[in-house]
């Protein structure tokens, strides 16, 4: 009789024993959830693509642990609640990975915007020293008119910063130097040919 009590005793301690291991850690997989949701709120499959795929793959991972045993008669999640704890800290150092290159984006962009806006400065006094003949009037009216479109680039740039388009604002400011740069160029070639042929 009291080995039939203690092998009772036993097995229900086992049974306490695995049905404390037994149940979903539903709280764990809200909150790793959570943390991969405010990872890609901050832009983190934008900035660094490949890092939240990894991130998502990590969770993929999760739901698969739990399909297992979900499917088997003695339950136990104790690997999955460890497989949420990597998620969370991944998501969190992916959540700062995006800050740090969103910083080096904004960064770029200004050193960009700082660029053109100088570029733009040199094109307005070359267009000034460029000669003003029947030919090159038609030609400076084009200029002037590219001139005004790389303005107005860098102008779209300083909005979509605002409203935080920063890869959109990166490839225009991108665009806006190389159209200015091109400009700069043209005007120095059509300046000094003007000049070697006045001296000749």
């Amino acid at each position: 009789m009291r080995t039939k009590f203690l092998t009772l005793i036993a097995a229900l301690s086992v049974a306490v024993l695995l049905s404390s291991c037994g149940k979903v850690p539903q709280a764990e997989i809200d909150a790793a959830n959570a943390a991969i949701e405010a990872a890609k709120t901050a832009g983190a499959d934008v900035y660094v693509t490949a890092d939240f795929t990894a991130l998502q793959d990590s969770m993929n991972a999760v739901t698969q642990s739990v399909e297992a045993q979900n499917g088997k008669m003695f339950k136990n999640y104790s690997k999955v609640t460890e497989q949420l704890a990597v998620v969370n800290q991944l998501a969190a150092e992916v959540t700062t990975k995006t800050e740090a290159r969103k910083e080096e984006v904004k960064l770029e962009i200004a050193a960009l915007q700082t660029e053109v806006t100088n570029l733009l400065v040199q094109n307005n006094e070359l267009v000034a020293q460029a000669p003003k003949g029947k030919e090159g009037a038609a030609a400076l009216e084009a200029i002037k008119g590219d001139i005004g479109v790389v303005e107005a680039s860098i102008a779209d740039v300083t909005t979509q910063v605002a409203a935080d388009q920063l890869l959109p604002a990166l490839d225009k400011a991108k665009a806006a130097k190389e159209k200015a740069a091109a400009l700069n160029a043209e005007l120095t070639e059509v300046i000094a040919k003007y000049s070697s042929n006045r001296k000749k």
